[in-house]
This record gives C-alpha cells, structure tokens and sequence, in this order.
C-alpha cells in the first residue's frame, strides 16, 4: 500500500469543508486537515490574482487516488482546482490506519 498526501485549495471553509466531509465519508481519504489563513498568488488567463485559500491536506492511498481526484474536481468551485499528489512515507502504524480507512469494504 502506497500513502499519499493530496494537497487541494478551496475558496473558503463551507468549501473546504464540504470536500472534507464528502472525502472521509466515502472512505476516500482517511483524515483531511484544513490550513485556513492561506494566501495565494498565481497566474489565472494572462493575469496575476491574489486569492485568499484554505488549504486542505488529504491522507489516502494510490488505489484511492483517481476517485479523491474525480470527487475533489465534482465538488469544487474552481474551473481548474488544484490536486497535488505527494508519496508518503511515514510512522508504519499509522500508514497502516490510513490503509484500513480508506478500504471500501471496510464496516463503520
């Protein structure tokens, strides 16, 4: 099993939240943490923007990937959300949890 730390921005809380929820709900993500205050500065169709983000860190595993991808880009406001996918290594146990919850067949 390969963990992996998907790093998506959102317009404000509700958003972010609303992503969270949909994510660890659906066994996509086994945690989701959120790093509102965030500013962001970027180029968007020939022009520079600052936009006000917060900062949503997604714990979850290769398998899982594709669909966290399609649910973030349902979801989400923006014409071209952000979704960065990092590998992750980490404490072994904990790795292990990231795994059993994000396995579909898994029973709450």
């Amino acid at each position: 099993m390969t963990a992996l730390l998907c790093l998506t921005t959102c317009p404000d809380f509700d958003t972010a939240q609303r992503i969270a929820n949909a994510l660890v709900e659906a066994r996509l993500a086994a945690c989701v943490n959120f790093v509102p205050g965030m500013h962001s500065t970027y180029r968007w169709q020939g022009k520079v923007e600052h936009a006000g983000e917060v900062l949503l860190l997604v714990k979850t595993t290769r398998v899982r990937m594709p669909a966290v991808q399609e649910r973030i880009v349902a979801l989400h406001p923006y014409e071209l959300p952000e979704v960065l996918t990092i590998e992750a290594g980490g404490l072994p146990a904990y790795l292990q949890w990231i795994a059993q919850e994000t396995d579909p067949s898994a029973q709450d």
